[in-house]
């Protein structure tokens, strides 16, 4: 985005001269939450909530989702939440980003060792390259026993790290899958 110095100023300005004119009317004791609280409601108006989870971390604060006709246009904190009482942290926040975000990655992009340029891959390539790869390095890396005889059946060349985004029962899959592959390290901030 190309702004100059002019049209910074402009913004800058203008914001400042709005600021003052919403803290003038403040100062006299004119109040902006009835408009505020019809705007909301305007907001909203034909949508249907969904009362749903943020993805982002273990407090697993409750939202609500606004969708019309199917498509999500406001995601916010559920004031009945007993712990979060509607508050959302600003990760939380944002989940909207998840669904209408431009810059959202869509497909399996690939860079080859030494490439300049990626690749678009499909995603059967790419999850086929991925299990090749596993089960190349487990391969050649797996410890079935120590020295002194004691088995530890693993591997310690493979990392997995997993998102809180994912809900329990992946997580869950996906430990079960780790660990029976021997992976010992295995970072994941979510709710299992």
């Amino acid at each position: 985005m190309d702004v100059s110095r002019r049209d910074f100023l402009k913004a800058s300005g203008g914001a400042a001269v709005t600021g003052g004119a919403l803290g003038g009317l403040a100062a006299l004791g004119a109040s902006l939450a009835p408009t505020l609280a019809q705007a909301q409601a305007l907001r909203i108006e034909h949508a249907r909530a969904v009362p749903s989870v943020c993805p982002y971390c273990a407090v697993g604060c409750a939202t609500l989702v606004h969708a019309v006709e199917g498509k999500i246009v406001n995601i916010e904190g559920d004031p009945r939440s007993p712990h979060s009482e509607g508050s959302l942290c600003p990760k939380g926040a944002a989940i909207f980003q998840l669904h209408v975000n431009p810059n959202r990655p869509t497909r399996v992009l690939h860079r080859a060792p030494g490439a300049t340029e990626w690749e678009a891959w499909d995603l059967e390539r790419a999850i086929q390259r991925v299990a090749e790869l596993v089960k190349t390095t487990r391969d050649e890396t797996f410890i079935e026993r120590l020295d002194n005889g004691k088995a530890v059946n693993c591997t310690t060349s493979i990392f997995a790290l997993g998102g809180a985004t994912l809900d329990n029962e992946w997580n869950h899959v996906q430990q079960k899958l780790l660990r029976g592959l021997g992976i010992v390290a295995i970072e994941n901030q979510a709710r299992i």
